[in-house]
């Protein structure tokens, strides 16, 4: 003799639109992670396009030459008169390399003045920023 049950079995099911919420959240949170871990010290410059190797120094110092020849050390305006004696107190405890953020548009002649003071403060390896193609 059979005995009924008392409860009738149901299977049980996958519902697949809260783990699709889930990952998109997981998504959106990962992505603004990944754009706050962006560390730069530079004005935003119009930067000429090259390929080169990419490199990470410790902390790196960035020189700015903006588009109107206006001078930056990490987002702080400089002259070239003042750029050397600025430089020097940032460059203690770091190697003396600084990253050259020059927009295409500003004069060849400031950015060369201004990497003559820069290595009159005792940088020793220029990097360029550029756009990668």
């Amino acid at each position: 003799m059979k005995l009924p049950r008392s409860r009738a079995s149901r299977r049980g099911r996958i519902e697949i639109i809260p783990m699709i919420d889930v990952m998109f959240f997981l998504l959106a949170t990962f992505m603004l992670a990944s754009l706050s871990l962006q560390n730069l010290h530079s004005l935003p410059v119009n930067l000429p396009q090259g390929t080169a190797s990419k490199s990470k120094p410790q902390a790196p110092v960035t020189l700015t030459v903006t588009h109107d020849d206006h001078i930056y050390l990490d987002k702080k305006p400089v002259t070239l008169a003042n750029l050397d004696s600025v430089l020097k107190p940032m460059l203690k405890g770091h190697d003396s390399s600084i990253i050259v953020a020059a927009d295409q548009a500003s004069h060849d002649g400031t950015v060369v003045r201004a990497m003559l003071a820069a290595r009159r403060a005792g940088v020793q390896h220029f990097l360029i920023a550029v756009r990668q193609q």
